[in-house]
């Protein structure tokens, strides 16, 4: 588990292309989901081959999945259409007008794509049908990185099974591009209308956040991250395992620990636990969070089983 090496610099191009695919259907899932707190909603979900929107939309209700096994993007309804399309070989205008085709021949409503642009991208007033410029896709890049974000999601799972408190599911980011899980206390975080609507919505509680993402040019390599928000005082003074990092963020600081550091130790599985365990008691213990409360070991919340181990 977590062995595959995948170097940013060398897929770099191949993941400017496939972030945008993902943020075309993002946009989709978006408009036609049904509203969560924290916008659960609108992240994508793992498969066993690549990931999926989730069901979504009525009359008829359909998905739309990622194969990065077989590099086909898969468009399925209710009422039983089925339609894909190769990967390979399309840039992000092609992926788009092909998108917009299947679903018209489905029966479902492109509208909220038709002029979609990227989110928070360098090209971000380029409409995805207008981009010819991302056309990088190569497939053995795309299947190493599934195969890292397959497992790196297996670990957020074990590490969401330790905490009994509120949890979010494990979650694909589209806007990001990265894997990750979210803690909360009950504690209302009370922001003012100088923060956005998305961000008051996304942390109106106390969160510890932890995740891993592909690298960017901030930091150039795939990596374990954690922070917590609001951020407490003091938390870059607290201990990380070796080979992590505090991030000053300027305002906030981030926890990072390569991928390549957990893959060293030989157990990147138990290192990225470790890693997890040590940022979220940084921030949750400088919080005032009940620790003992929210602990739930080995998933474990039941009183009777939880005494006699389980």
């Amino acid at each position: 588990m977590l062995e595959t090496r995948l170097p940013y610099e060398a897929w770099q191009p191949t993941k400017e292309t496939l972030h945008r695919f993902v943020q075309v259907v993002g946009k989709l899932r978006l408009a036609r989901s049904v509203r969560r707190n924290h916008w659960w909603n609108v992240p994508f979900h793992l498969t066993g081959s690549g990931i999926t929107s989730r069901p979504m939309g009525a009359d008829p209700t359909f998905a739309v999945d990622f194969d990065f096994i077989d590099h086909r993007l898969k468009v399925a309804t209710s009422e039983g259409v089925r339609t894909s399309f190769s990967l390979p070989g399309l840039s992000v205008a092609d992926f788009h007008a092909r998108l917009v085709r299947a679903l018209d021949g489905a029966g479902v409503d492109a509208a909220p794509i038709l002029a979609a642009t990227p989110f928070d991208l360098p090209d971000a007033a380029r409409p995805f049908r207008d981009d010819t410029e991302h056309d990088a896709y190569d497939p053995a890049s795309v299947t190493a990185y599934w195969r890292l974000l397959s497992d790196a999601g297996l670990v957020l799972e074990e590490f969401c099974g330790r905490f009994s408190g509120k949890t979010s599911p494990v979650h694909h980011f589209w806007h990001t591009f990265d894997i990750a899980a979210t803690r909360f206390s009950d504690i209302v975080v009370p922001h003012t209308d100088q923060a956005d609507s998305v961000t008051r919505e996304a942390y109106s509680r106390e969160v510890v956040s932890s995740g891993f993402w592909f690298g960017d040019a901030s930091v150039p390599e795939p990596a374990f991250y954690s922070y917590t928000s609001p951020e407490p005082p003091g938390i870059a003074h607290r201990p990380l395992p070796e080979g992590a990092q505090w991030l000053d963020r300027g305002t906030s600081h981030l926890a990072v620990y390569p991928l390549a550091r957990a893959q060293a130790t030989g157990d990147p599985r138990r290192a990225a636990l470790d890693f997890f365990e040590a940022a979220y008691l940084a921030g949750a213990e400088l919080a005032g969070w009940d620790i003992a409360r929210y602990a739930c070991v080995d998933g474990v919340t039941d009183p009777l089983r939880a005494a006699v181990g389980g």
